[in-house]
């Protein structure tokens, strides 16, 4: 149910940057990204990398694999953190690289994947239900699994449900949720009811009320105004 991580050492260059701000228009230009690499008791570090390689390369490692940003002749293993996207273009405008210590574990979101057919969906008419779209774990940064697949064929009947706690145990990494938590489960599908349209019926009119207001005066008012 787990995607191993490639044991490929996946390597990233860059270049120091000392551009800022709206210089860094110019980086973009010439299909180079911005970026930081920063981390626990590391002075953060401005870098530029190739936005066709990165593009690449976050395809296949995502947020979940170490990449060995290669700057000079130094290499930080590091996690893709942060991508920050233009809102119009998608195009990537800046990169956070949080480098790590490969002998100390960290918490990280790892991307639930669901495979398989559910029993419950295809043969009696129920909806599935995704309430989790990934996971927390805790690991060495080496051992943080790529995806987390979850079989959804033991779904067979409506209402039932994949918890946390539900997911196999692994030697690598451990599964920091509550184990309570619904993963994925099937629910009925219901027919949404349309009510149909019914004629809006007129108001009352008060002929009466309305002769007292606006007509001719009431019987009891000219009384009042003889006496």
């Amino acid at each position: 149910m787990t995607q191993p991580q490639s044991a490929e050492k996946v390597i990233l260059d860059a270049q120091a940057r000392e551009t800022f701000g709206k210089q860094n228009r110019s980086l973009r230009k010439h299909g180079n990204i911005p970026a930081n690499i920063y981390g626990k008791d590391f002075k953060p570090m401005s870098v530029t990398v190739d936005a066709k390689i990165f593009n690449n390369l976050f395809k296949t490692a995502g947020e979940t694999t170490v990449v060995y940003v290669k700057v000079a002749d130094k290499e930080y293993p590091t996690l893709i953190s942060d991508i920050q996207y233009h809102p119009i273009t998608e195009e990537i405008l800046h990169v956070d690289l949080r480098k790590v210590n490969l002998k100390q574990k960290i918490e990280a979101q790892v991307p639930l994947t669901f495979v398989g057919e559910s029993e419950a969906v295809e043969t009696k008419n129920g909806v599935l239900l995704t309430q989790m779209e990934e996971i927390t774990v805790y690991a060495l940064p080496a051992h943080i699994p790529h995806e987390i697949e979850v079989d959804i064929s033991v779904l067979k009947e409506i209402g039932d449900a994949i918890r946390v706690a539900d997911l196999p145990k692994s030697e690598e990494y451990e599964v920091d949720e509550d184990p309570e938590m619904v993963m994925v489960s099937v629910t009925e599908h219901k027919e949404e009811e349309i009510e149909p349209e019914t004629a809006t019926e007129a108001p009352e009119i008060l002929s009466e009320q309305k002769e007292g207001e606006e007509g001719e005066a009431a019987p009891e008012a000219v009384e009042s105004e003889e006496k």
